[in-house]
């Protein structure tokens, strides 16, 4: 009988005569069980992190806004107005581009991610 103290799995043996050869058995079997558990978590981290960076898949979700009359751009995603749409248009898009990566550590910390 073996216990992997770390998880809590124990792993019982008892097939052939010799304690050793019985031994051996079930240290191979903990260790496949250690295995496929580290392998589903690895897993299931892989595709929640997935999830999170592809959207909903909806293809009428917004993402921006271009309000000419009012001169103003709101982009959905973080909730950001800004009222100069003609410099954006001529290509000054690094106080977008600041926000979009605020949110976006912003969100990393939450996760528990390194920024």
């Amino acid at each position: 009988r073996l216990t992997h103290i770390p998880t809590g799995i124990v792993v019982q043996c008892q097939d052939q005569k010799s304690q050793l050869k019985n031994y051996d058995k079930a240290l191979g079997v903990l260790r496949s069980r250690i295995y496929e558990m580290e392998y589903q978590k690895r897993i299931e981290a892989e595709s929640k992190k997935r999830k999170t960076m592809v959207s909903t898949g909806d293809r009428s979700e917004k993402i921006r806004t271009y309000n000419y009359p009012q001169s103003r751009i709101t982009d959905h995603r973080i909730g950001l107005t800004m009222y100069n749409l003609s410099s954006f248009m001529d290509g000054d898009l690094q106080d977008m581009i600041n926000a979009l990566q605020v949110a976006e550590n912003t969100e990393k910390l939450k996760e528990g991610s390194i920024v």
